[in-house]
């Protein structure tokens, strides 16, 4: 009789081990649910997904979802989706948004976005409701050299068949300020675009910045301009200040040539004294020797000293311009 009980026990607890590991592994609600909501899925598919390591939630759910908004897709397109590493929640999503908004996108274009990396729900989004784009300050000079800081709002909306390949929020940013610098730069006087902001919205706009893009750029708003430092002018006193170092430097180097000739002049002078005092200390030596040879007389050398010493006094009267000769022999 224990026996018996026992065999009983043992064999309930393997059915109820056997249908919780069944119910586990198979989603048999989730199955019930798909049911009651008009998609048909099998059981067995969903054994499938199981063995092919697919979450049924993440598939069957949103089949839920789309097939009560009326979206022609099938359970192995979301099924593939989920497998490639894309958000099959996400897709359905923005496929629902897209046809409540009777804007055309299909499911392989969704999956498509979607697994370039790219938020396709948000994309759909801001093709209804544009996004504002805030450019930073850009800085420009104008051709009187009056720097001018400029910021745009550039109203843009997502282009659904450009969203794969095509450039993000940086490419446009990077043209609007691009544009904002042309502008300006070709401006004759910053008073101008002061006066006239528009005229960038205007020369932005009309070159076709959204190119390539993956948005519509639908118009573009100078939110402020400000005037900033004078370039110009500050170029002008910078390149005068250049210019006189250089002319400090060449007078610099000019008064050292001077200087040089000027010390060059003085060892000549001195060379040239030197030679005068070597001279003159050979006029006694000649003299003597005159004497002694007798060609040259006493007298003769007694007149010569006279003469010597009548042209030293007359060369200090006349350096002093004073004298003691008569008024009458005076010149």
């Amino acid at each position: 009789m224990t026996g018996d009980l026992l065999s009983y026990i043992l064999t309930f607890a393997g059915i109820l081990f056997v249908l919780s590991l069944f119910f586990s592994f198979v989603p048999v609600g989730l199955w019930i649910s798909a049911a009651a909501a008009g998609v048909k899925v099998g059981i067995f598919n969903l054994i499938g997904m199981r063995l092919r390591r697919v979450v049924p939630t993440r598939v069957v759910n949103p089949m839920i979802k789309a097939t009560k908004a009326g979206l022609d897709v099938n359970i192995n397109q979301l099924e593939a989706h989920f497998l490639a590493g894309g958000n099959v929640d996400k897709v359905v999503n923005a496929l629902i948004a897209a046809q409540r908004a009777e804007i055309p996108l299909v499911f392989e274009r969704a999956a498509a976005i979607d697994l370039a990396g790219r938020d396709v729900l948000e994309a759909v989004q801001m093709s209804v409701n544009p996004k504002v784009i805030e450019t930073p300050l850009v800085a420009a000079i104008a051709k009187d050299g009056i720097e001018l800081k400029a910021k745009a709002r550039v109203t843009v909306r997502a282009n659904i068949d450009r969203l794969v390949g095509g450039a993000g929020e940086q490419t446009i940013i990077a043209r609007v300020g691009e544009g904002i610098v042309t502008t300006i730069g070709s401006s004759l006087t910053h008073k101008d675009v002061l006066e006239n902001p528009d005229r960038i919205s205007k020369t932005v706009l009309s070159k076709g910045l959204d190119a390539g893009t993956a948005f519509e750029i639908l118009s573009i708003d100078i939110a402020d301009v400000d005037v900033g430092r004078n370039i110009g002018a500050q170029l002008q006193t910078d390149q005068a200040e250049a210019d006189k170092r250089i002319a400090q430097a060449k007078a610099e180097e000019r008064r050292a040539m001077a200087v040089a000739r000027e010390q060059e002049m003085k060892a000549a002078v001195v060379e040239m004294r030197a030679k005068v005092v070597e001279a003159e200390a050979e006029v006694p030596k000649a003299l003597a020797e005159a004497l002694r040879e007798g060609k040259l007389g006493v007298m003769d050398y007694y007149n010569m000293q006279n003469v010597i010493a009548d042209t030293q006094m007359r060369g200090s009267i006349a350096s002093t311009g004073k004298t003691d000769l008569p008024a009458g022999e005076q010149k």
